[in-house]
């Protein structure tokens, strides 16, 4: 990489590039990062260029990601400029304090955290405002500042969380007059674990303000879905909605279904998201019936929190399959071999608006998805309109184990399929043209 942490451009590159738009994307989460943070914009990034807009990332050079994935580096487009700078991390500092636990990923609050753990929530939730990147800041917005001065970009955009990425891109807005798009993919204030952060009042209302002011000032808000949109509206009324997706093709994969009946939920799975009514039925029906019992495999590709293994442990060994982690194409595999999919969305207050990532990579595996959350929310209205699955409530049990059972009768027949419909809706590609529609909208 050049001073700039720049990949080398190729001289054929040079003339097509002059002739595209230019658009500095600012994300935390970019390869090697694995999980679903960094597929957004990795996938946008690979298919901008198709509709005339040449993206440019800036990222953080050494970071501390919780999960890596180094084959997504083969997914960087050729040519691609990335500019990198170092980044503090308090979370790593702090753990030369006795946190000798394994990293958590995202999304895992500690509910029950040590003394010592609950003195560093405190202090990151109250002193490291909007989050633990906040250091990045500064430093980004010099560095950033002199690029803009040298390099013609029509448009910054910013993706959180992390939301300082945000507060950057408010900076460059503010100084530059540039256009500004801010992607939000989980809520800020809403997220599934604010309301567990030890905040005082000071820091609460502290991000309410910066929420306000990013969601105000942007030229643009992107949201994943339809009820974030709603929420937003009161502050700007420049508000698309842009989904995740999923990016492969149909017939990719020649997978063997498994012989078992196989559940599998694929991603990280915390106390929120930990369906004990599920557990509650498989065991009840596994009870009643031992050919079920026999057939019955549950399978976790991904972190899964201690409630959940707490909950679990009534079934026979046999019956769970752990894999802590997998790569992306490793994942898809799975996902096409499974009998069923699990989707299970977060049990809070903001639930309605949850649409897990994982949603469209199972789309597109086409298999059963059973799904347990609201059945008026936002997830629920994607499987309807795919003919790809169905949502049951959270406290429904009587559905859920008549749709387990369904499934399960279907399993034993050899006709467990689903005729889903309207899916290429979702592949990247098509999302990135309407990604492509808005960039133009902005600066137009």
């Amino acid at each position: 990489m050049n001073s700039l942490g720049r990949l080398p451009l190729k001289p054929w590159l040079n003339y097509t590039m002059s002739s595209k738009k230019k658009v500095l994307i600012i994300t935390y989460y970019w390869p090697p990062s694995g999980g679903s943070g960094v597929q957004r914009w990795l996938k946008f990034s690979k298919y901008l260029r198709d509709f005339n807009i040449e993206p440019v990332i800036y990222t953080v050079d050494n970071p501390s990601y919780p999960i890596k994935d180094t084959s997504l580096e083969s997914e960087i487009p050729l040519g691609l400029e990335v500019l990198k700078q170092p980044i503090f991390e308090p979370n790593s500092f702090l753990s030369i304090f006795g946190n000798n636990k394994k990293k958590e990923s995202a999304g895992f609050l500690n509910p029950n955290p040590t003394l010592l753990g609950r003195f560093f929530q405190y202090v990151r939730a109250n002193y490291f405002i909007p989050d633990a990147r906040k250091f990045w800041i500064k430093p980004s917005v010099k560095f950033l500042s002199n690029y803009l001065k040298n390099n013609e970009i029509e448009v910054v955009i910013t993706t959180g969380p992390p939301h300082s990425m945000h507060i950057i891109g408010l900076a460059l807005r503010d100084k530059f007059k540039i256009k500004w798009i801010s992607d939000f993919r989980d809520p800020w204030t809403e997220i599934d674990y604010f309301q567990q952060l030890p905040l005082t009042k000071k820091a609460n209302k502290k991000h309410h303000q910066l929420e306000q002011e990013v969601l105000e000032k942007s030229d643009m808000v992107i949201v994943v879905g339809e009820t974030m949109k709603k929420k937003f509206l009161k502050h700007n009324h420049n508000i698309e909605v842009l989904t995740n997706g999923f990016d492969s093709y149909e017939n990719s994969l020649t997978i063997e279904l498994d012989s078992n009946f196989s559940i599998t939920h694929v991603g990280l799975m915390n106390a929120d998201r930990n369906p004990t009514i599920l557990w509650e039925v498989l065991y009840e029906i596994s009870s009643e019936n031992i050919d079920f019992k026999n057939n019955l495999r549950i399978k976790f590709i991904g972190k899964i929190d201690d409630t959940v293994i707490q909950d679990i442990q009534v079934f026979n060994p046999k019956n769970i399959v752990r894999i802590p982690y997998l790569d992306h194409e490793e994942v898809r595999k799975y996902q096409a071999s499974s009998q069923v999919l699990l989707l299970s969305i977060n049990q809070v207050p903001n639930a309605k608006g949850i649409i897990t990532g994982k949603i469209f990579e199972y789309l597109q595996a086409k298999r059963p998805i059973l799904g347990i959350g609201p059945e008026d929310g936002d997830a629920a209205a994607i499987l309807k309109k795919t003919n790809a699955g169905n949502i049951v409530g959270f406290n429904n049990k009587v559905e859920l184990k008549a749709a387990v059972l369904k499934l399960y009768k279907d399993f034993k027949e050899e006709k467990l399929f689903v005729k889903s419909i309207n899916i290429e809706q979702f592949h990247r590609k098509n999302i990135t043209r309407q990604l492509a529609q808005v960039i133009k909208k902005v600066v137009s």
